[in-house]
C-alpha cells in the first residue's frame, strides 16, 4: 500500500533534481559572456607576449585587467537570481579555477617562465579541462563535457611538437572551448530570455 507513495516521492525527487540541473545550465548560460571575455584576454596575452613590447608584462597586465573588467561587468550585470546548492557548487569550482589560474599566470608572467609553452600550456589546459568536466558532469551538459575533452586533448598535445605547435594548440582550444562555447551559451541565454518575455506578454 505504501508503494504508490514511495513511487510518487521518488518521482518528485527526480523532478527536483532535473529542475536544479536545468537551472544550473541556465545560470551557466547567463554567465557565459565570461568565457568569451577570458578567451579574448588569453588571446591578447599570447599575442602581446609573442609580438609586443615588454613581453614579461603581457600575462600580469592582461590578467589583472581581465579580473577588473570581469568584476565591473558582474556588478553592472547583477540581477537577483535564486541561489541553489548546485549553483553554489558550480560557482565554487569556477572561483577556485579563477584564483588558481590568476596566481599561476601572474607568477609565470612575472618570472618570465610563461614563455615555456611545453609547461605553461599543458598546465593551463589541464586546469580548464578539470573545471569544465566538473561543471559539465554536475549539469549533465554534453557541450561542456566536450569542452573538457578538448582542453584535455590540448593539454596532452601541447607536450609534443615544437613550441609554435603547442601555442597553436592552445589558441585553437581557446577559440573552441572558451570563445565558441561562450557564444553558444550567450545564444542559449538570449533564446531563454526571449522565451520568458514572450511567456510574460502572453
Amino acid at each position: 500500500m505504501s508503494d504508490p507513495m514511495v513511487q510518487q516521492d521518488l518521482n518528485e525527487r527526480i523532478k527536483l533534481i532535473e529542475s536544479m540541473i536545468a537551472e544550473g545550465r541556465r545560470s551557466t548560460a547567463h554567465w557565459s559572456w565570461i568565457f568569451v571575455l577570458w578567451g579574448v584576454a588569453y588571446t591578447v596575452a599570447i599575442g602581446w607576449s609573442q609580438w609586443g613590447g615588454h613581453p614579461g608584462l603581457a600575462w600580469p597586465v592582461t590578467m589583472v585587467a581581465a579580473v577588473i573588467l570581469t568584476v565591473v561587468l558582474i556588478s553592472l550585470n547583477h540581477e537577483e537570481r535564486r541561489e541553489t546548492t548546485l549553483g553554489r557548487a558550480i560557482g565554487s569550482v569556477w572561483m577556485a579555477l579563477g584564483v588558481s589560474m590568476f596566481l599561476l599566470f601572474l607568477a609565470l608572467g612575472i618570472t618570465g617562465r610563461a614563455g615555456d609553452v611545453h609547461i605553461f600550456v599543458p598546465v593551463a589546459c589541464g586546469f580548464l579541462g578539470m573545471a569544465n568536466a566538473a561543471s559539465g558532469m554536475l549539469l549533465k551538459w554534453k557541450a561542456q563535457i566536450a569542452c573538457a575533452t578538448g582542453w584535455w586533448a590540448a593539454s596532452v598535445a601541447a607536450c609534443f611538437g615544437t613550441q609554435q605547435q603547442a601555442q597553436f594548440v592552445f589558441l585553437a582550444a581557446i577559440l573552441l572551448c572558451l570563445i565558441v562555447f561562450g557564444i553558444y551559451g550567450m545564444i542559449l541565454e538570449s533564446r531563454a530570455r526571449r522565451s520568458r518575455s514572450g511567456a510574460v506578454h502572453a
